[in-house]
């Protein structure tokens, strides 16, 4: 390795099949590594992001004649589209590579050359089993009545004059070379599967196909193409320079090879380091296996189960909730790798993604900083104060969450870096209740010293623990993560940030917050209907030409019955309604509506709840603070936009304007109304 260039933390994706357009499990693939990379960034460290495409197989070539096109121009189209769907989903990768480059082509035949000396690459016939679909050499155990039993491909018979790999000399050293690096192959139960696989004994492997005018020339031998799971890993090695440029292990080997769990067993944890040491080349340092995205059970897909386009879905979010079409692919970038159980198959739907984006974006996150924002402009005119000593439990709390965000990234649970996170999320919006800061600043302005600093540590904790959320969801939302900064105040761009202003206390006295404005702004329609999944690519078209009509969210009214009697009811009913005069605390609009105002009020001496209200038109936010009213306060709770509403406010109706009641004098809050 060149002395003066340290090893580059590489991080690489596997190189996608060009037989049709992206969708949302390789959209995942490629969204995790970049997640990566961007960690390590933020740790400080060279990090290198490689994704490409697979070209040379023998489907490629059948589809570009189904397509009525040369096969270089198939494979042009689609890795364009490859490349514009990830510039698109914010992939800040390092290079992208395409195995029908001059560099590739050269790696893969000087490769080839090296084992051939070396012994390891012998001619013999094959004869044997083959699946166009799987570009995969099948043994006769594992084929039954034509059909391959892993994939569920039909297979052809095959007899071939061939180039082999000598594999079966690589049993042994695959199985100590697990033994001793237990942390190799990831997750465990997929370890568990190659050792299993390696045991059964493996026998060499045909390396080579009949040239048919599409692959890599054996060199020397032009009759014959290089197979295309042999030429495709070598892409790894070959964006390094190897073998010619000196730089090559400032590099390889390669830190994460980060890929699908049907090319793990065969082909990344069997083939490819059997290749690497056959020349005495080092290993990748891990090899982690995500399962699939499952469609009713079945494997979600370009065929069968299919799965939506990436920037279908994005923009399909957007146009649902309202967000900036680049936020929505963050809400995106967030909803995969927050929905994907990371290791185990995951079943995907369009609902869940929706469900999700109310719960963790619109409610968790956008509360915690549209609230503390509110907050922030109206007792200290937005601009952060002095405080004394922060929060310990909370400070713990953040430190707590950095690390199992970094413990959980290191084994690449994506799902766990996350709901590590929101747990810090979850936390400040129950702290905000707890705390209560309106009624702080109520005694505050009283002149109570003590609430007074109680009031600037809770908001200053607030925002404290909103600035720390967008430095560690910034590898997965990086333009909504910058929104934030940009909300709190913060002038440094984001870029700059690094791992350890996850330190408490980064955001200074003095700074000045500005306007809260919602990011991702609630869905009011979670369902889907069967046609616009089939326009996103995750269902089958419908079977008739009606359109189906899409199911409400809240199920329709049922038809009123005409019923004969008097609005007269019994004392005994009345007695079951307990009125009270409570004390408006806070007020704030709910986010995407011109009605609800969301009410903070005390209706006890120790008893405050929320209250939404359809007054929004009839009363400011600050005409209501310091308001005393009458509300019902047995009513029984219901959510509305995903806040639980605690009860209802008395007014009058004049001439369709809400009228609040409210006592002619000041009473005791909490005081019953007989």
């Amino acid at each position: 390795m060149s002395e003066t260039l340290p090893k580059t933390y590489y991080i690489t994706t596997p190189i996608y099949y060009v037989n049709g357009l992206p969708h949302v499990g390789s959209a995942l693939t490629t969204i995790v590594c970049d997640v990566l990379a961007r960690y390590h960034r933020l740790k400080g460290e060279q990090t290198f992001l490689l994704t490409g495409t697979d070209e040379n197989a023998t489907k490629v070539t059948q589809a570009a004649e189904k397509a009525g096109v040369p096969p270089m121009e198939f494979v042009d189209g689609l890795a364009g589209a490859f490349k514009e769907c990830w510039g698109a989903l914010h992939i800040a990768n390092n290079d992208f590579v395409r195995t029908t480059e001059p560099r590739h082509t050269l790696a893969v035949q000087e490769f080839f050359s090296r084992l051939r000396e070396k012994g390891y690459v012998y001619a013999d016939t094959y004869e044997g089993w083959y699946s166009v679909s799987d570009e995969t050499f099948f043994r006769d155990t594992e084929v039954k009545d034509g059909i391959a039993i892993e994939s569920g491909k039909p297979v052809v018979r095959v007899k071939e004059e061939n180039y082999f790999f000598k594999l079966s000399a690589f049993t042994e050293p695959l199985l100590a070379y697990i033994e001793a690096n237990p942390n190799w192959l990831l997750p465990e139960f997929r370890k568990n599967e190659v050792v299993a696989f390696l045991k059964e004994g493996l026998r060499d492997m045909c390396i080579t196909r009949a040239n048919k005018g599409w692959g890599i020339p054996v060199p020397g031998d032009e009759s014959k193409v290089i197979y295309v799971w042999f030429d495709a890993v070598i892409n790894y090695l070959a964006v390094t320079g190897w073998p010619h440029n000196p730089e090559w292990e400032s590099l390889w080997p390669a830190d994460v090879h980060l890929v699908g769990k049907e090319i793990f067993v065969r082909f990344h944890a069997t083939l490819w380091p059997a290749m690497l040491m056959a020349l005495d080349l080092p290993l990748p340092k891990q090899v982690y296996a995500h399962g699939w995205w499952t469609v009713g059970g079945q494997k979600g897909g370009k065929s069968g189960a299919s799965l939506p386009h990436p920037t279908r879905l994005a923009q399909f979010l957007s146009e649902r909730s309202g967000a900036e079409p680049e936020l929505a692919v963050d809400a995106l970038r967030y909803l995969l790798c927050r929905e994907m159980n990371f290791g185990p198959d995951t079943e995907f739907t369009v609902e869940n993604c929706l469900r999700r984006f109310n719960n963790d974006l619109a409610n968790d996150l956008g509360n915690l900083l549209n609230r503390t924002i509110n907050m922030m402009n109206k007792y200290y005119d937005g601009v952060v104060p002095e405080v004394e000593t922060p929060d310990t439990e909370i400070v713990a709390l953040a430190e707590s969450v950095c690390a199992d965000y970094e413990r959980s990234l290191s084994v690449f649970r994506f799902n766990d870096v996350l709901e590590a996170t929101w747990r810090l999320v979850g936390r400040m919006n129950k702290y905000i209740d707890e705390k209560a800061p309106w009624g702080l600043a109520k005694a505050a302005n009283n002149g109570d010293t003590e609430s007074a600093k109680a009031l600037a540590q809770t908001l200053t904790a607030c925002l404290e623990v909103t600035r720390i959320v967008a430095l560690l969801t910034s590898p997965f939302m990086p333009t909504a993560s910058a929104a934030i900064y940009q909300q709190l105040g913060i002038t440094e761009p984001l870029e700059t940030v690094t791992w350890s202003d996850t330190t408490w206390g980064g955001l200074k006295a003095g700074t000045k917050v500005t306007a809260p404005k919602p990011l991702f702004p609630r869905i009011q329609e979670l369902t889907v209907a069967d046609t616009i999944l089939y326009e996103l690519g995750s269902a089958n078209p419908p079977k008739t030409e009606e359109t189906p009509k899409p199911v409400s969210e809240t199920p329709p009214a049922t038809p009123e019955t005409e019923v004969k009697t008097d609005n007269f009811i019994s004392i005994d009913d009345f007695l079951k309604v307990e009125l009270k005069v409570g004390e408006i605390l806070a007020a704030e609009p709910v986010p995407n509506t011109t009605k609800l105002l969301r009410l903070t009020v005390q209706s006890g001496e120790d008893e405050t709840r929320t209250i939404l209200s359809g007054i929004a038109e009839y009363y400011t936010p600050d005409e209501l603070v310091g308001r005393q009213i009458v509300l019902i306060a047995n009513l029984q709770p219901r959510k509305m936009r995903g806040i639980e509403s605690q009860g209802m406010l008395l007014a009058a109706d004049v001439d369709g304007k809400a009228v609040l009641l409210t006592p002619d004098s000041l009473v005791p809050v909490g005081s019953k109304v007989r």
